[in-house]
């Protein structure tokens, strides 16, 4: 039995690790300030006596004996992080040396949720590890891919100088239930407009590529990159590639939807294409997803359908 702190596991991914590693007979300390995680997806989990909540922003320094730790404490949708661009530049750099801080002084393993955002518009696909990026540093979008990009500089720089035992998740886009119904996130764009009948916004023409992965996918890979002994990055993520314009129409048929496609402007700096190369989880981790879209997409639009309709 290990004593394990989740940041931001109150959060979309965060909940699901919390439960998954509460189940496997671990010592949780689940740590959110809720800016976009909510106590509704861990509150089957409170009052189980191993795991804890604790309200708390990782900016501000935050003590306990722990043996892992798991930041995932950021927010990670466009709507959310954009809304205060300097709270998210603090989060992902202070936060991150704060969490570096305590698993210095506890000698703890610490994984950190990156992002396929480190890599910006790329210019080479699908992305690999080695890629260094192609990333506008003073773009909207810019104080998270760079707040992630700081993370993992801060998280090799302290494994280099002081031998903390570090893992560093490049997480692509991630989707399941327990997502927030305002994280303007494609998969719960969709699905809530389609199962309200609602217009469908699609941005620019719907060419751009995503590659969908579903949570318990990646749970699990976390996991076993928490376990295994390699210290560089890992491309995590689901590399079946569909365009925003097929995904669309997909959720309109799974949905029965009436729902029609709409488009709009493009965003800046979003990005046209996003795969993951998974070579390096698959070879290091044995690990590589289970779960079909259609599948995953099932379960959550029953979520969905749940949330809005059956409250």
């Amino acid at each position: 039995m290990k004593r394990v702190l989740i940041t931001g596991g109150a959060g979309f991914i965060g909940s699901h690790l919390s439960e998954r590693l509460l189940n496997e007979g671990n010592d949780i300390i689940c740590l959110d300030n809720f800016f976009t995680g909510s106590k509704d997806n861990i509150r089957h989990l409170i009052g189980n006596n191993r795991f804890e909540l604790v309200r708390h922003d990782i900016i501000n320094q935050y003590l306990a004996e722990v043996d892992e730790i798991y930041n995932l404490a950021c927010p990670a949708s466009p709507v959310h992080y954009q809304y205060n661009p300097i709270k998210t530049m603090k989060t992902s750099v202070i936060g991150m040396i704060n969490m570096l801080g305590l698993a210095k002084r506890c000698k703890a393993k610490i994984l950190q949720a990156s992002t396929s955002e480190i890599y910006g518009d790329p210019q080479i696909h699908p992305q690999i590890e080695s890629y260094w990026g192609n990333v506008n540093p003073i773009g909207l979008r810019s104080c998270y891919d760079e707040g992630k990009r700081c993370a993992e500089t801060l998280m090799m720089d302290y494994h280099r100088q002081n031998n903390i035992d570090i893992r560093i998740a490049r997480i692509f886009n991630t989707y399941g239930p327990r997502m927030a119904l305002n994280d303007g996130r494609v998969v719960s764009n969709f699905i809530i407009q389609a199962l309200k009948n609602e217009p469908i916004t699609v941005y620019g023409d719907g060419s751009q590529t995503r590659a969908f992965c579903y949570v318990s996918d990646l749970v699990d890979a976390l996991i076993k990159l928490m376990n295994c002994n390699y210290s560089q990055p890992v491309n995590l993520g689901n590399p079946d590639e569909h365009t925003i314009i097929e995904f669309a129409k997909l959720i309109i048929e799974l949905t029965n939807s009436k729902s029609e496609i709409v488009f709009k402007e493009l965003p800046s700096d979003d990005p046209v294409q996003r795969e993951p190369n998974i070579s390096l989880a698959k070879r290091i981790l044995n690990w590589e997803p289970q779960i079909q879209l259609k599948e995953g997409l099932l379960k959550t639009i029953e979520y969905f359908d749940k949330i809005i309709f059956q409250q």
